[in-house]
C-alpha cells in the first residue's frame, strides 16, 4: 500500500457550548481523538448520523477547521498553520465534491468557465493547455463537449454533479473529499455518480474520502470504513469486515436501519 497522502492523528476539535456563560464556560467535543489516513488508490468511507462529526472531519481534512489538538499531516509532514501559501498547496493535493451541485456551482458561470477557473487561480498551464484540459475533463466525467457553453441551471442534477466532479479533478489532485455527493440527487442517477467515482478512482489512482449517513452506500465505494458517533470513531477497518462482522452496537444499529440504495 502506498504512503498516506493525508493523516489525522488524535485530532480533537472543541467548541464552546451555547449554554456556556462568562463565569461558567461549557464545551463540547465535535471531534474526540480522531485518527485516520488516506492513501492514493484507496477509499475511506466515513459514516454516521447527523452530528456524529463527519462534516467536522472533512473540514479538518481540507484545512477549513483548525484542530484544538492533535496533528494533521500531508505526505508525512505536519501542518503547523493554514496560511494562504499552505492552503494554496493543499488545493493542489486535495479537492472537494460538495453535497448539492446546485449551490456548489456559480449559477452565472458556464461549465467552461467553471472548469477554467481553478487552473487560472493556481496558474496552471497556458491558455492552449487549459483548453485541452477542459475538453479532457468533460470526457472523463462522461459529458459531451456541448455542455461547455451551458449554465448550471440548464443542466440536470446528475449533469451538475458531473461538472462539480470535473472541477474537483481540474488540478489533478491526489485525494478527493466527497461529502454526501449523491444525497441531493434523484435515486435514478445516484448509482451513475457512484459508478463514476469508482471508475475515476481506478483510472486516475485517486485517494478518496467518501462521507455519508448511509452505510450501504459507503460500503459500495469504500476499501475501509470509519463509523463515527458523537465525535469519535467507534469502528474502523476493512469494509467487508465492518459490514459483515461489526463489533460496535452503533454500527449494528446503522446496518439494521439503512435500506440498500442499490438494491
Amino acid at each position: 500500500m502506498s504512503e498516506p497522502v493525508i493523516q489525522l492523528k488524535d485530532v480533537h476539535v472543541r467548541y464552546k457550548a451555547r449554554t456556556s456563560t462568562l463565569f461558567r464556560p461549557q464545551y463540547f467535543d465535535a471531534l474526540d481523538g480522531v485518527s485516520i489516513s488516506v492513501a492514493r488508490g484507496r477509499t475511506l468511507g466515513i459514516v454516521g448520523e447527523s452530528g456524529s462529526g463527519k462534516s467536522t472531519t472533512a473540514k479538518v481534512l481540507v484545512g477549513l477547521e483548525k484542530p484544538t489538538s492533535g496533528t494533521v499531516e500531508f505526505a508525512g509532514e505536519p501542518v503547523r498553520s493554514f496560511s494562504t501559501s499552505v492552503r494554496r498547496r493543499l488545493g493542489r493535493i486535495l479537492s472537494v465534491v460538495f453535497q448539492d451541485p446546485a449551490t456548489a456551482l456559480n449559477a452565472r458561470m458556464t461549465v467552461h468557465d467553471t472548469l477554467l477557473d481553478p487552473m487560472q487561480v493556481h496558474r496552471i498551464g497556458d491558455p492552449r493547455s487549459r483548453e485541452r484540459r477542459i475538453t479532457e475533463l468533460v470526457g472523463l466525467v462522461g459529458l459531451p463537449k456541448s455542455v461547455l457553453g451551458a449554465l448550471p441551471g440548464q443542466l440536470s442534477g446528475g449533469q451538475r454533479q458531473r461538472v462539480a466532479i470535473a472541477r474537483a479533478l481540474a488540478l489533478d489532485p491526489q485525494v478527493i473529499i466527497a461529502d454526501e455527493p449523491t444525497s441531493a440527487l434523484d435515486v435514478s442517477v445516484r448509482a451513475q455518480i457512484l459508478n463514476l467515482l469508482t471508475d475515476l478512482k481506478t483510472e486516475l489512482g485517486l485517494g478518496m474520502v467518501f462521507i455519508s449517513h448511509d452505510i450501504q452506500t459507503v460500503r459500495y465505494l469504500s476499501d475501509e470504513i470509519a463509523v463515527m458517533n458523537k465525535g469519535r470513531i467507534v469502528e474502523l477497518g476493512d469494509a467487508a469486515q465492518v459490514f459483515d462482522d461489526p463489533t460496535d452496537p452503533y454500527t449494528r444499529s446503522l446496518l439494521g436501519a439503512a435500506p440498500s440504495l442499490l438494491a
